[in-house]
């Protein structure tokens, strides 16, 4: 017997050595809630260890994430109900508490990277991604107002653009506001297969953005479909967008690792609230060992092909892999 694989196995540092998947803190981003006010840091139920952070708290919590070497976040805000309409109008308002966070967080940490959420959603009165018109999502008249929201960010310092609105056609003309408003260095993060999937509940009840009425399945992506997703890769590539990513991620796996082999743009991965939400049920009942599963699954995302990955684990990873 001249092929022993064990003998690769045989030790830590063998098999550190020789491990074909490597994921390190800087690919990594750290998603982030905010609500206005002060000092306010208020649990999510179903999200263990996620908080809403008012600004004054969040800068000190971004500020320990760079000392765990934690420096790429995505904010997401969550915004009172008497502060919505259908047409999003506060998401471009200068007096938006969310574009306020990202010139503080800028003017404080320059050199973190800070990713933004651009889609009607948070601010709209109806709990959808797209302007809604007689019961449907109007792509059209949604698109001058996910431009104007990206301009409001843009000026405010965010490093990159996250379109999750899953709009025909958005990518370019978001590349176009940016351009027109020299904004060239602006970067794209394109939601680019973000399918209608059942793992957001957790993540919907942190912003209270759940659609008023029907569902998001006219524009979110059918999980049955893998080639649909490689149309909307090679369309957001020839957009403009600068990095594609796929939502969620561990149902998605075979898609990731499809999109990986087809572009030349990094890919990232969404590992979102209800795959973070099952992972510490389960081992809050004591089925699962959560610090093995959480590294299994990270894992799993990064050798399927993503370069980073969006995760509420972020912290608990490197605190472990440190």
């Amino acid at each position: 017997m001249n092929q022993r694989p064990r003998r690769n196995r045989k030790s830590n540092a063998i098999r550190n050595m020789v491990s074909e998947t490597k994921l390190s803190a800087s690919a990594l981003i750290y998603p982030l809630f905010l609500i206005e006010g002060i000092n306010k840091k208020i649990a999510i139920e179903s999200m263990p260890n996620c908080y809403r952070w008012s600004i004054d708290l969040l800068l000190k919590e971004v500020e320990d994430c760079g000392k765990l070497g934690i420096e790429n976040f995505v904010l997401f805000p969550a915004v009172e109900e008497h502060l919505k309409d259908k047409k999003a109008t506060y998401s471009y308002n200068s007096k938006n508490f969310y574009l306020k966070a990202i010139k503080e967080i800028k003017n404080k940490f320059p050199e973190f990277t800070l990713m933004s959420d651009v889609a009607m959603d948070p601010y709209s009165s109806d709990g959808h991604d797209g302007y809604v018109e007689n019961g449907k999502i109007i792509n059209d008249l949604t698109l001058p107002i996910l431009g104007k929201m990206a301009v409001a960010q843009a000026e405010a310092g965010i490093d990159i653009i996250g379109p999750s609105d899953m709009m025909d056609g958005r990518v370019e003309y978001i590349r176009n506001e940016l351009d027109s408003n020299d904004f060239t260095n602006t970067s794209i993060m394109s939601y680019t297969a973000k399918y209608a999937s059942a793992f957001y509940g957790p993540f919907r009840e942190a912003l209270n953005s759940a659609p008023k009425s029907g569902d998001k399945k006219t524009y979110q992506m059918d999980p049955r479909n893998k080639n649909e997703a490689l149309l909307e890769a090679e369309l957001d590539e020839l957009e403009g967008a600068d990095i594609l990513m796929i939502k969620p991620a561990l149902s998605y796996l075979d898609v990731i690792h499809a999109i990986k082999r087809k572009t030349n743009l990094p890919v990232s991965a969404y590992n979102v609230s209800g795959e973070y939400a099952m992972i510490h049920a389960a081992s809050q009942k004591g089925w699962l060992d959560y610090e093995s599963s959480m590294l299994e699954c990270l894992i799993s995302i990064k050798r399927a092909g993503a370069d980073i990955i969006l995760t509420y684990f972020a912290k608990d990873y490197v605190s472990l892999t440190k």
